[in-house]
């Protein structure tokens, strides 16, 4: 799937391009799912560019089977299943990623299932690793039925957080608490209000999705010490950042992005996916989300479900 101009969904066009082919250190996937996550919608509409020299297809995750191996590359085979974390092209039947992004499928799950899991994984792991989020410190994640939200909830609890949520909708904060965040808010409400209740000394580690929108409300609600991490930009990318407050919390603001990190470091975090996070989906400890599948033909229709705040969960294209 191509977007040759920048537009609503129905700016994707099924288009046939020349195969990729395995370079050197690569690993050509042969793929059976792709996922969907909130960076392609923003690719779409022309916001979010690929790196240099990645695919300008969208798509920053698939699972699916080793088709070919480059040079240099070792401990893989022709056929192998594997999932695989991308700086793009994943909306495709075959993309060639460094091999140190390839992995494994987690134990257990189906290769369709897999498809939605690395990308959320990596962010979630590695910036948490980044605010050093511990046991007792109070943990804060919009989005808590999304992808990113619902993974975070988990791992932030399995860590020994305390873990608050927002959601839009009775369902939806119903859902975050079954999957164990402590608290569930209402963004329709004043969850920042609430919020302070709970925490009146306030929050230690923020994982930002929205940006600017929040900028105030969050350095207003983190802790002395506390660790806002910004990494989706959903509600604008300005905002005015009180540095006094900043200074009287010694607190810390960071942006972080992963699909723009060199090969190694990305590589770096797969390992830490692998140790961390495949043992803990494989006991049940972390539930995959609901998945939402459409074939990768429908993938507008797939950005429009996605888009329209109706989503509980993932959403996964399928390659047939």
């Amino acid at each position: 799937m191509v977007v040759r101009q920048p537009g609503g969904p129905e700016a994707f066009e099924l288009a046939e391009l020349p195969a990729p082919e395995a370079g050197p250190g690569e690993i050509l996937v042969a793929v059976t799912a792709s996922g969907v996550n909130r960076a392609d919608l923003m690719q779409r509409q022309g916001a979010y560019p690929p790196p240099p020299g990645a695919s300008d297809i969208i798509g920053l995750e698939v699972s699916g089977h080793v088709a070919a191996l480059g040079t240099g590359v070792t401990g893989w085979e022709v056929g192998q299943p594997c999932v695989a974390l991308l700086a793009g092209g994943g909306y495709a039947e075959q993309v060639a990623v460094p091999a140190g992004q390839v992995l494994a499928p987690p134990p257990g799950l189906g290769l369709v299932e897999a498809a939605g899991v690395i990308e959320v994984a990596a962010t979630v792991v590695s910036n948490l690793g980044l605010a050093q989020l511990i046991t007792g410190e109070v943990f804060l994640v919009h989005g808590g039925s999304g992808g990113i939200g619902s993974f975070a909830i988990q791992y932030a609890r399995h860590l020994g957080a305390t873990v608050v949520a927002t959601a839009g909708s009775t369902d939806k904060l119903d859902y975050c608490r079954s999957i164990g965040a402590h608290h569930a808010l209402s963004y329709r409400d004043d969850w920042v209000a609430q919020l302070r209740e709970l925490a009146p000394q306030g929050v230690d580690v923020i994982l930002d999705n929205m940006g600017a929108k929040y900028l105030g409300d969050h350095l207003g609600l983190l802790a002395t010490e506390g660790r806002l991490v910004v990494i989706g930009l959903q509600g604008g990318t300005k905002g005015t950042l009180d540095l006094g407050a900043l200074l009287a919390k010694r607190a810390v603001v960071r942006a972080t992005t992963l699909r723009s990190r060199p090969p190694a470091e990305k590589a770096e975090i797969c390992r830490h996916v692998v140790e961390q996070v495949w043992p803990l989906l494989a006991d049940g400890s972390i539930q995959l989300t609901p998945q939402t599948r459409f074939a990768l033909a429908d993938a507008a229709e797939a950005h429009a479900h996605l888009e329209s705040g109706d989503n509980l969960g993932k959403v996964v294209l399928t390659v047939s």
